[in-house]
């Protein structure tokens, strides 16, 4: 879950931008970003808690209340982008067998200083989420909690990928931005209640340096591009969550706010599942 407040944001760098630019530069961010994230948003997380917690999306819905994995008991999930890996060690925690990976070796090192203290050890793997370094039909279900598929350039081959490794009757959750937030600037306050950015623009959000080398990229798909990449990839999508913001809940974070979360959704967690 990324928290830019979009004050100070440099215009979007015009045309695409491919999965090798993607993947150096998000890499490049999430290790330098990862202490300053752990700090402000860890305890939300709850990576420092004992067993970690699973959070799917700043509007504070956790998988203890939604259940959208289903049973966990022996079942071989994995996490994809997985950060500092507070969802898996909670799976792990509630008897499943979980596999986290993610790209940053920053994110992953804070989640293996946070498991010294579990009961249970979870495997981390860094990798991009395009290329799964796992055999086919591996795991019985996969999840992402607003992990990977924003931050990729090819989020159809991810759908595909995840296809591949999952076991016939698996499901895949994961949660994202909800498409229409493209629409806004990143703003908590009233300023991100005024449409700045046609929602059919794709043209990804990246972030440059001095030098003009891309920094930080978010890619935008509409809610018909996810449904189609799902169906491309052979899954069946059972259903698709959106949040709502929740009553007396005042915590804000980053673009996510009490206000906005009145008027329209943050969050899109799209339900899924392979057939068979």
């Amino acid at each position: 879950m990324s928290d830019d407040s979009g004050e100070h944001r440099p215009p979007r760098v015009l045309g695409p931008v491919d999965s090798t630019t993607s993947d150096l530069a998000n890499r490049g961010w999430w290790d330098a970003d990862a202490d300053d994230y752990h700090d402000e948003h860890g305890a939300f997380l709850g990576v420092e808690r004992p067993g970690g917690d699973f959070v799917w999306c700043p509007e504070n819905l956790r998988e203890e209340d939604a259940g959208l994995l289903g049973d966990l008991t022996g079942r071989v999930i994995l996490e994809i982008g997985c950060g500092s890996a507070p969802c898996s060690r909670w799976l792990a925690a509630h008897g499943a067998r979980p596999v986290g990976i993610d790209l940053s070796r920053g994110m992953l090192a804070h989640g293996l200083a946070a498991m010294a203290a579990d009961e249970s050890r979870v495997p981390l793997v860094q990798a991009t989420a395009e290329y799964l370094p796992f055999a086919d039909e591996s795991f019985d279900l996969a999840c992402s909690a607003f992990g990977a598929v924003p931050f990729v350039a090819d989020s159809a081959r991810v759908m595909a990928e995840v296809a591949r490794v999952l076991r016939p009757g698996g499901r895949w959750v994961f949660a994202v931005n909800h498409p229409m937030r493209w629409m806004f600037p990143d703003d908590p306050g009233p300023a991100g209640l005024t449409v700045t950015v046609p929602y059919f623009n794709r043209t990804p959000y990246a972030e440059r340096d001095e030098t003009g080398a891309v920094t930080y990229v978010e890619h935008h798909r509409t809610m018909g591009d996810r449904i189609r990449e799902i169906r491309a990839a052979g899954l069946v999508l059972d259903d698709v969550v959106e949040p709502e913001w929740p009553d007396g809940f005042e915590q804000e974070w980053g673009q996510w706010s009490p206000l906005r979360g009145a008027y329209f959704p943050g969050t899109a967690i799209f339900c899924c599942r392979k057939p068979g």
